[in-house]
């Protein structure tokens, strides 16, 4: 397992302003998570005050991070790839590009997701809970997951990551949400409206060899 950050830059692309988050009158942030949580339309494609605020495709927005990946991995033409937690498949959608002829899938908990997913990839992708994963074992060369697990609670992220070594062979990858002190914390707990396993990165360590989850990972902090 080794720490590899494919993520911070498109992370650090987007400004925060976390107090108006927490304090806007007419989503406050208990009504924005309530309405996240559904994984629809407001979450995906509503106010950007709930979450996304219009989750569209961007040509080459994933493309640094896609391209990282296939560098990283060797991933190549025949290779099966699963993205858990896939959302719209954008970034699917950029490997399949820069790979051609690669075997991609995803999955997502969210319908709606699903139905708004990128035309050109829609039939790669489905309906599924990262819990149980609706494929054999061993059956990814490449599996990885992007800011989706620690939308879990403790009792189905332990589920999911046995779940996402199970399916992957060798090559895996994850990352998740983390602070480092205090400061980190509050801008977490104020900006997130889905997160439910609030960990240190030390607790993600311990998650990790609990799960018996030997891929690679890395962090996202809201500093």
């Amino acid at each position: 397992m080794a720490y590899i950050d494919f993520l911070t830059s498109v992370h650090k692309s987007t400004t925060r302003d976390y107090l108006a988050r927490v304090n806007d009158a007419e989503f406050p942030k208990a009504k924005a998570a309530a309405l996240a949580k559904q994984w629809g339309f407001d979450y995906w494609d509503g106010d950007r005050r709930i979450c996304y605020g219009g989750y569209r495709y961007m040509p080459g927005r994933w493309a640094p991070v896609a391209q990282a990946m296939i560098d990283h991995y060797g991933i190549k033409a025949g290779d099966k790839i699963l993205d858990i937690g896939c959302g719209k498949g954008f970034l699917l959608y950029e490997i399949s590009l820069l790979v051609p002829g690669v075997k991609i899938h995803g999955i997502d908990i969210s319908e709606y997701a699903i139905a708004n997913a990128k035309e050109e990839i829609k039939p790669n992708l489905q309906v599924a809970n990262a819990t149980s994963l609706p494929f054999a074992d061993n059956y990814f060369d490449f599996v990885f997951s992007i800011t989706t697990l620690h939308n879990l609670h403790n009792y189905d992220l332990d589920k999911a990551l046995r779940e996402m070594e199970r399916v992957g062979k060798k090559n895996k990858y994850l990352c998740v949400e983390s602070y480092r002190n205090e400061s980190e914390k509050a801008n977490l707990l104020y900006w997130q409206v889905t997160c439910e396993a609030f960990c240190t990165p030390e607790e993600w360590d311990w998650w990790f060899k609990q799960t018996g989850y030997t891929g690679d990972h890395s962090l996202i902090y809201f500093e």
